[in-house]
């Protein structure tokens, strides 16, 4: 594979750990089996060299610059590198005129790899759509961020997408093993003596992210003294915050996702691990709790109403009190609404009250409800015929209508049979059997 940049100028042994042990080729690669499997469209297109432009999807770490590289490698295609953070028009214009001066004096495609492209605004993805798809080059692009978002649809329409996942940490421990016994280009030189429990230490605290694995690794070489590592540095080294959260990104909404069906399907240690996956990743305590307030509505409702005073106090801690005895609240209140009788009747004739007010238009305010204030208006028999429902039997004036005539007989409020909503149920029936036998006794007068 012919590369744009000549790393010879660079000394191999100065480059981080983490290049030095880039994959030479997909045996030597970790993980993403659902992809690169025996078999896998994308595995028989990189062993045959038939290329097609792609996006690779998934957090850091997971190998996309390397697949990238890889692929390359076996096509036999110039490689080259841009990164949409640094890079412009015209570095693009530069890297389109390098692969049509390559195709056209050596015959050789030219791979162009993209890191970061959801960093791209929309004029500058529009500039790869030609040469993309008249095969100029095979576009590679990288991302963080969920494509269907932050990518053009004209792209999007011309590449396939990837999803690369985070590695196992089985996959990150196998990764450090080759780096130690690797005296090439790892440490194996340097005898470093890791023990078990240090190694697990390490995978687990890349949390899937194979550059920081090896980062970690080599940190920990810098630091032993004689090849030994001890556990004190070995701690050192791991100790801080590694869980992947992006509080502006699919991480984030798939975990407070994660939290809120936990809750919704009564799972009560669900919820709490998700609940403490997110404070643990930092993600301010409020913004579960309001969310939590909005569960108590959505998903409890009348089945409980206490679980809204439960959300609303836990809130109401976590403002007073702050980190962590507030935290402590909210975890209160996501048990109890996990544990909590089911409901989503409001949440339901909510909206469906709202799409009826939205697509029946100004319908008028019944004569009888309307609010006499003047004279005027009662002469126009504003408030005529209302009863009271207070001076009725029960409180309950029965046979009343108040909704418009055009909805009489809509219902949007249907209680389910758990809990409170039991109750709310039967009386409801009731009243509407008392609806029914005054609507009969009105019409044999």
């Amino acid at each position: 594979m012919s590369d744009l940049f000549d790393d010879s100028l660079v000394s191999e042994r100065s480059q981080p750990l983490a290049d030095r042990m880039r994959p030479e080729n997909l045996d030597q690669y970790k993980g993403q089996a659902h992809i690169l499997g025996e078999g896998k469209p994308l595995r028989q297109a990189i062993l045959s060299g038939h290329l097609h432009s792609m996006v690779f999807w998934g957090p850091p770490g997971s190998g996309k610059t390397t697949l990238a590289r890889l692929l390359a490698k076996q096509a036999g295609d110039v490689f080259l590198a841009l990164s949409a953070v640094m890079s412009g028009v015209q570095d693009i214009r530069a890297a389109i005129k390098q692969a049509q001066q390559q195709r056209k004096r050596h015959g050789q495609g030219l791979v162009l790899f993209v890191d970061e492209v959801h960093r791209f605004n929309k004029a500058q993805q529009d500039a790869f759509l030609p040469y993309v798809e008249d095969g100029t080059l095979i576009f590679v692009g990288a991302t963080t961020e969920n494509p269907s978002f932050e990518l053009n649809n004209a792209l999007l329409s011309r590449v396939r997408v990837y999803v690369l996942r985070a590695l196992s940490t089985e996959a990150v421990r196998e990764l450090l093993q080759s780096a130690l016994a690797d005296r090439m280009r790892g440490l194996g030189e340097l005898g470093l003596q890791v023990s078990d429990q240090q190694l697990n230490g390490f995978a687990e605290a890349a949390d899937g992210d194979a550059r920081r694995a090896l980062n970690l690794l080599e940190m920990a070489g810098d630091l032993a003294e004689g090849g030994q590592l001890s556990d004190a540095v070995a701690q050192a080294v791991v100790s801080g915050p590694v869980r992947r959260f992006d509080k502006q990104g699919d991480v984030f909404y798939d975990q407070i996702s994660a939290l809120h069906k936990s809750v919704r399907g009564s799972s009560p240690d669900a919820a709490l691990y998700w609940l403490c996956r997110m404070l643990d990743g930092g993600c301010d305590p409020l913004y579960i709790a309001r969310r939590v307030v909005r569960i108590a509505s959505e998903d409890i409702g009348n089945a409980d109403p206490r679980a809204m005073d439960i959300a609303l106090n836990a809130w109401d801690a976590q403002t007073r009190l702050g980190s962590p005895e507030g935290e402590l609240a909210i975890a209160q209140a996501v048990v109890y609404l996990a544990c909590a009788a089911k409901s989503n009747a409001v949440y339901t004739a909510f909206k469906q009250a709202m799409q009826a007010a939205r697509e029946s238009g100004s319908l008028e305010v019944p004569l009888h409800l309307r609010n006499a204030s003047t004279r005027l208006m009662k002469t126009l028999d504003y408030g005529k015929g209302y009863r009271y429902a207070h001076d009725e039997p029960g409180a309950y004036a029965a046979g009343e209508q108040y909704l418009p005539d055009e909805l009489a007989d809509r219902r949007f409020y249907h209680p389910v049979d758990r809990g409170l909503e039991i109750r709310i149920q039967e009386k409801l029936e009731r009243l509407r059997e008392w609806d029914k036998q005054a609507k009969q006794g009105a019409g044999t007068a």
